[in-house]
């Protein structure tokens, strides 16, 4: 909100310089009161924001203050006889104060929200009268261009988070915005410079005159001779015929009308072309007159534009050094995995062409998205590969399991395709002992061990939660190739059995971790209705 705030403000606080305009028919400085008002209207709202910010600030420091005084009371008041070395050791509110407050931040915002365009241009600037006119106009220059010192420093400090943290596009903008906002507000002290060179020129040309005792304001019943309009026609015109005052920079303004009173869009608009032409290429197109402060002006253009070129360049090279190391980090992990993944293809025997088509997924699945995880193999191959895949790793498996060797591709394919893929942590528990056996596991990788409670696991067996195997209770240690719960080969064929589930006589428990394929027990019987397949205990 702040940063908004403070752009905002910059971008208004330019319009109080296209204020003052030339009458160039009675030789006069006027004043558009109708964009006086609105600029005042919207810079008094924009400065409620930081008003708000300011009371945040202090609002804090104020409540700590109180807090730490309160304590020192408290405390005082309980050890009575120590009162003197208490008295002396309660800080006084202000100085807690001041050591609770951000003042880098809290002055920023106070000069922030100081009211100067208001007051220099839109009261003070029609105000001056002679003598020392020009003197103190310098003065306004001067701090009219820095009271935009604590905004842009404002922004800075703001803008630190949002830049750390924004995207790409955001950072792009915003440097864009900083461009434009530059060249509107350069735009528009070249415009309020201008009208004040051309007054200048008056000053110069009418010298000790008796004529010019009279100011040069509309506003003061401003009545200019006919001899005096000759005069400043002829000391302050710009034909090229006759060029007795050099405007510098400011001639292009004065030349073609620019400081008359006319439509304000269309002095806005060119006056912003200027400023963002010139920031463009540095103010090397600028011919300046020997004017110190001109010069000073088209320094200060020239090194604006450099900074502004400078720090898009940084962001530039940032964003390009970001990719370059993000894209590093990302060829490096997708090399590890593809390492990984060809470890587990070759530990499991898969033959080449259907390394092939994984690989290939695979690869399309990075093009697509470079920063995806990748959890397995699974996730990223279309149905037909996925269902090749699992006839090669489980087909075997399943074939060699004595209730099943006898039987027909047909039944065991079909068995692989209600396969689930599944992976446990070590140490999770997959079966529990006196539970129903829900599915059947068919092990990949990893190891997984049996055990048997023992009559001192009673008390954890009550507590629910499973109890640490030791090595005399373990019955069996699984691996890879491995099945679990072949009970359900032959309950799934005993239509009469069908309601009531095996039971595990022992905990099934992961030692590493484990990946696999589940067949669930309504699975299995949909396979035997489908393949009319019935199996007896003895193979």
């Amino acid at each position: 909100m702040i940063v908004i705030s403070c752009v905002i403000a910059i971008s208004l606080d330019p319009l109080f310089l296209y204020i003052p305009f030339i009458d160039e028919d009675n030789k006069c400085l006027g004043m558009d009161k109708k964009l006086r008002n609105v600029a005042l209207i919207l810079r008094s709202l924009t400065d409620i924001t930081f008003l708000v910010d300011i009371g945040y600030q202090i609002i804090p420091g104020i409540n700590k203050a109180y807090e730490v005084i309160n304590q020192g009371k408290e405390q005082w008041e309980l050890d009575w006889q120590a009162t003197l070395i208490r008295r002396e050791e309660i800080i006084p509110f202000a100085v807690i104060l001041a050591r609770e407050l951000n003042w880098c931040s809290l002055v920023t915002d106070l000069l922030s929200v100081f009211p100067m365009p208001q007051l220099l241009v839109g009261y003070l600037f029609f105000e001056m009268r002679e003598p020392g006119y020009l003197e103190r106009r310098k003065v306004v220059n001067f701090l009219l261009l820095s009271q935009y010192l604590p905004r842009i420093y404002r922004i800075i400090l703001s803008s630190k988070e949002l830049t750390r943290t924004a995207g790409i596009r955001v950072k792009a903008i915003f440097n864009l915005f900083l461009y434009i906002l530059a060249s509107h507000v350069i735009g528009a002290f070249w415009y309020f410079f201008s009208v004040q060179r051309e007054i200048s020129c008056w000053h110069s040309a009418c010298g000790k005159q008796t004529e010019c005792t009279s100011t040069f304001y509309c506003d003061d019943d401003h009545n200019t001779t006919t001899t005096m309009i000759n005069l400043l026609n002829t000391s302050c015109g710009i034909s090229d015929s006759n060029p007795q005052f050099n405007y510098g920079i400011f001639l292009d303004s004065i030349k073609i009308g620019k400081t008359e009173h006319m439509q304000f869009p269309t002095k806005l608009c060119y006056s912003f072309w200027w400023g963002l032409r010139n920031l463009s290429n540095f103010g090397t197109n600028l011919t300046t007159s020997s004017y110190l402060w001109e010069n000073l002006f088209a320094i200060l253009i020239s090194i604006t534009g450099l900074l502004l070129f400078i720090y898009l360049i940084g962001n530039v090279q940032t964003f390009i050094q970001m990719r370059t190391t993000k894209s590093e980090e990302i060829r490096q992990k997708i090399d590890l995995k593809k390492d990984v993944i060809e470890t587990w293809m070759k530990k499991n025997d898969i033959h080449d062409d259907m390394k092939k088509e994984i690989m290939k997924n695979i690869n399309k699945k990075w093009e697509e998205d470079k920063d995806g995880v990748l959890e397995n193999i699974f996730n990223v191959l279309p149905d037909y590969t996925k269902k090749s895949l699992k006839y090669e790793l489980c087909l075997k498996i399943l074939s060699q399991e004595p209730l099943l060797k006898l039987m027909d591709d047909k039944v065991l394919k079909m068995m692989c395709d209600y396969l689930k893929l599944v992976t446990y942590k070590a140490d999770h528990i997959i079966f529990q002992m006196d539970h129903p056996i829900n599915r059947m596991l068919l092990i990949i990788e990893g190891t997984v061990l049996t055990y048997k409670h023992t009559r001192g696991d009673e008390t954890t067996k009550d507590s629910g939660a499973a109890p640490s195997p030791s090595p005399s209770m373990i019955t069996k240690l699984l691996g890879k190739g491995d099945v679990y719960g072949q009970e359900l080969l032959t309950w799934s064929s005993n239509q009469s059995g069908i309601h009531s589930h095996p039971i595990c006589s022992e905990n099934v428990q992961c030692q590493t971790n484990v990946e696999g394929f589940v067949l669930s027990a309504e699975d299995l019987v949909e396979v035997s209705k489908c393949q009319r397949w019935k199996l007896n205990d003895d193979p």
